[in-house]
């Protein structure tokens, strides 16, 4: 979770401060709430898994508690900034002991139950402290305005001189100033934590990425060989079917043999072109050139509206992350084109602490959804080859955002 504009005034302006310091005040709640439900739902479940009813009510309360754990990521990323994906394992097609042993032999399962009755001490700690020092930092910042309405009413508010009012008052900024930074460190560490018992192992992480991966690879695969059978196979098929006509006919009928040549010569030209169109389709031939820049330029040149491009990368990135990056760009502008009724465009590629970020914003209707076989599951199958992620803001009435999250070595 990085710091905002730098300076030491920087994190009291930085909007991630301010998304913070809530949560960590009111989590104590999530946590008693949590507590009270768990202390009460986990053992009754248990003592009546001795009779048939206490089967589907223990399945309800760990679905209950892996829902709280989905809900809390989410609320992580709002408050804090720290994405965690939800790690489980894939669910079972039917069954109730086969879901039942899902359940209760997946790992995230009971780490969720962890960090949920984490939350009580946890949030004490967070609560009391981030309370104690805004509270005393309020106090001491507004002294003169205590000081004044202590005056009027007749009555001392903590300060009874001026002096000691506005002295109060600066060290009141410096105070409000650790404040901030304190809350932002116990975000961190909260996060921190968050992600150690919300998120997967490393190990689980990479093997879900390369399946992914795999997949991804084996879909574009059959892909290519649909377009090679159906495209220029048939093509080239036809080609040979013309010449081998033109060569009977090339004596007794030279006037119908240059006719079939010329058709042959129309078939080659369309079959080059579909085979350049499919080479560009796995890795254009300007993005190894000219790199992408250029790539995106193109790009946005063919798109039906203006889309400004703006690559800020003072050295180009791997092969692989430069690939993704393009068509995660082309696919979304393709979408665009069809389903948004966009106006404007923007795309922005730009390098983080992990790697390379690719923005792609358009003010069209909104609403778009990552479907199984769509292409933007495809995109997030791309990303995931990489160890990198997807992710898609479309909500009714637009704007739309696609980023793509890339970690490269530099």
């Amino acid at each position: 979770m990085p710091f905002g504009p730098k300076g030491p005034l920087g994190v009291l302006v930085d909007p991630m401060t301010w998304r913070a310091a809530p949560y960590l005040l009111v989590s104590v709640a999530f946590g008693f709430g949590w507590f009270f439900v768990l202390s009460f739902a986990v053992p009754v479940s248990l003592t009546l898994t001795i009779v048939w009813v206490g089967v589907p009510l223990a399945m309800a309360t760990v679905l209950m508690w892996r829902g709280g754990a989905m809900l809390e990521r989410r609320m992580l990323w709002a408050a804090f900034g720290v994405r965690i994906r939800d790690p489980y394992r894939s669910r079972p097609e039917r069954g109730v002991g086969a879901h039942l042993q899902w359940l209760v032999t997946d790992p995230a399962t009971w780490k969720d139950l962890g960090y949920l009755l984490m939350l009580l001490p946890l949030g004490l700690v967070e609560a009391a402290v981030s309370g104690a020092l805004w509270l005393a930092a309020g106090m001491t910042l507004f002294a003169p305005l205590l000081l004044s309405i202590g005056e009027t009413m007749g009555e001392s508010y903590v300060f009874e001189d001026w002096t000691a009012a506005w002295v109060a008052s600066f060290f009141g900024v410096v105070l409000l100033v650790l404040t901030a930074y304190l809350v932002r460190g116990m975000a961190w560490l909260h996060g921190t934590l968050a992600v150690v018992l919300l998120g997967g192992s490393e190990e689980e992480r990479l093997r879900a990425s390369r399946a992914r991966g795999v997949d991804a690879a084996e879909t574009e695969r059959r892909r290519i060989e649909r377009d090679l059978h159906d495209g220029a196979q048939q093509r080239l098929l036809s080609v040979a079917v013309d010449l081998g006509r033109a060569q009977a006919k090339f004596d007794a009928e030279p006037d119908e043999a240059r006719m079939l040549i010329a058709q042959a010569h129309a078939g080659t030209k369309a079959a080059i072109a579909e085979l350049r169109n499919l080479a560009r389709g796995i890795h254009p031939a300007i993005l190894s050139d000219r790199g992408l820049d250029a790539a995106l330029s193109g790009l946005a040149a063919r798109a039906p509206i203006r889309v400004d491009v703006s690559v800020e990368l003072a050295e180009r990135p791997p092969a692989a992350v430069e690939s993704i990056a393009y068509f995660t760009v082309a696919e979304s502008l393709a979408n665009m084109a069809k389903h948004s009724a966009a106006t404007e465009a923007s795309v922005s590629v730009f390098r983080d602490r992990r790697g390379v970020v690719v923005d792609v914003w358009d003010n069209g209707v909104g609403g778009a959804v990552v479907t199984p076989d769509g292409g933007l599951s495809g995109l997030a199958d791309r990303a995931a080859t990489i160890d990198g992620v997807l992710v898609l803001h479309s909500p009714i009435g637009g704007p739309t955002i696609v980023r793509a999250e890339l970690p490269c070595e530099w």
